[in-house]
């Protein structure tokens, strides 16, 4: 089934290194790994895999593993080391080589212009809460069309604005590490603005240029039948998922979590309309379905989180539950009718250990099989699914878990930085290798 696109997916903190080299300026998370006690074991992402240095051979194994498609992310401050006027050369060229490298390996580069590395400079001047940082984004996403644009036809502009808007600014897990609704709330709207006028950038400048967000989607379901239960699934929708992705798709934010949370965005006369751009597709990253119940001492939403007894669990908690995906997938299709769907990031973490030189990874397998026969269950009931990106290539940095936590197909040994393929990689080597239609 050629024409469906078979993909892997990293990030540009979690994977390059580099961090201190060639010009590149500090990031919010070079700062939140400094803080004490916000990552686990007080690791960072100095070195992580070193694909900076080491990317022609990760696209080798790319290649070896029959990809069509290499999802990445640019590191804003190794472009632009202060977000904003000097252009860093040296950090452009690393994407240029990177970019070059890949099409020679006949590997599509999809680009994801920002995965939660603000540059520093920019968090100083308020980061996501001050309006400007729109005008700073158009800057940013201009100097990556023009400079990249005639190579790169694949555009993202954000990855999971929930991320940087709730986990980053209301639960303070991510950097920046900030606790405040009404930043949280301002975040969010400044993030799609942000996506909005970024899609405008990449028309102008892009020709053939397929452009769109990557939103995660977390289903809820009530822990009881109960009305107060279902209650606090439906708020759980409207604050994870319709949040972010009714603004996109031309509707408001969703009544009812506005009417909860008792505050809104600063939204302006001409925002909603920019955020509403066109886009070409959607992509979706999902991992894992909530249980949730009412709770009157909820914050900022009645809601919390039920940990369901006796389901399978992955190494990050979360449960594994397939069919849910297909349920979200056609949801999607049935509220927003988006035009294409791409699974941008859909992968599970497990306690992998290297035996006798090889990764008997069966549960990533499991989870693999399993979320892929449940989308293409919602493609053959017309969900306009056209490609699918494995998170991840390889084990990398897992932001507030350090290097715990291990996604990859690929698995590295971070004091070698040796690369061992899982018995996972072999598994969609040759799924890749035998595609046929379903």
């Amino acid at each position: 089934m050629k024409e469906f696109l078979w993909g892997v997916a990293t990030s540009s903190y979690q994977i390059e290194g580099a961090a201190h080299e060639d010009g590149r300026g500090l990031s919010i998370w070079d700062t939140f790994c400094q803080v004490p006690g916000k990552v686990a074991n007080g690791d960072n992402g100095d070195v992580a895999c070193d694909h900076y240095h080491r990317y022609k051979e990760d696209l080798d194994l790319m290649k070896w593993m029959g990809v069509d498609a290499y999802r990445f992310s640019v590191a804003w401050p190794r472009v632009m080391p202060n977000g904003i006027g000097a252009v860093n050369q040296a950090g452009v060229d690393f994407y240029d080589r990177l970019i070059d490298a890949a099409l020679e390996r006949n590997i599509e580069p999809w680009l994801t212009m920002y995965h939660w590395d603000l540059p520093e400079a920019l968090q100083k001047k308020g980061g996501w809460n001050n309006r400007e940082i729109v005008s700073w984004f158009e800057e940013y996403a201009n100097l990556l069309t023009t400079r990249l644009g005639d190579r790169v036809k694949n555009w993202m502009t954000l990855n999971e604005p929930l991320c940087s808007a709730w986990i980053g600014h209301l639960y303070g897990d991510m950097a920046p590490g900030i606790q405040d609704l009404q930043t949280a709330l301002n975040a969010s709207h400044h993030l799609l603005m942000s996506h909005g006028l970024a899609t405008q950038v990449v028309r102008e400048n892009v020709k053939d240029a397929k452009v769109g967000i990557v939103i995660n989607v977390t289903p809820a379901v009530p822990a009881t039948e109960s009305d107060s239960d279902k209650r606090a699934a439906e708020l759980a929708h409207g604050f994870d998922n319709a949040w972010f992705l009714n603004p996109v798709f031309g509707k408001n934010y969703p009544e009812d979590v506005l009417l909860e949370l008792g505050k809104s965005p600063d939204v302006r006369e001409g925002d909603m309309s920019l955020i509403a751009q066109d886009i070409d597709f959607l992509g979706v990253n999902f991992y894992f379905r909530q249980t949730v119940a009412a709770n009157p001492e909820g914050k900022p939403l009645p809601i919390s989180g039920v940990r369901r007894p006796n389901v399978k669990r992955t190494a990050m908690d979360w449960e594994v539950h397939a069919p849910a995906f297909e349920d979200i997938l056609i949801k999607i299709k049935e509220d927003y009718a988006p035009k294409e769907i791409y699974i941008t990031e859909n992968g599970s973490a497990w306690n992998d250990e290297v035996k006798n030189g090889a990764i008997e990874d069966e549960e990533r397998i499991n989870y693999l099989k399993d979320h892929l026969d449940a989308m293409f269950s919602a493609k053959n009931k017309g969900a306009p699914i056209n490609g699918y990106f494995a998170w991840s290539f390889f084990d990398n940095f897992e932001w507030a878990y350090g290097y715990d936590k291990r996604f990859g197909l690929v698995y590295v040994d971070y004091k070698t930085q040796e690369r061992i393929p899982k018995k996972s990689a072999y598994y969609y080597r040759d799924l890749l290798l035998n595609r046929t239609a379903r």
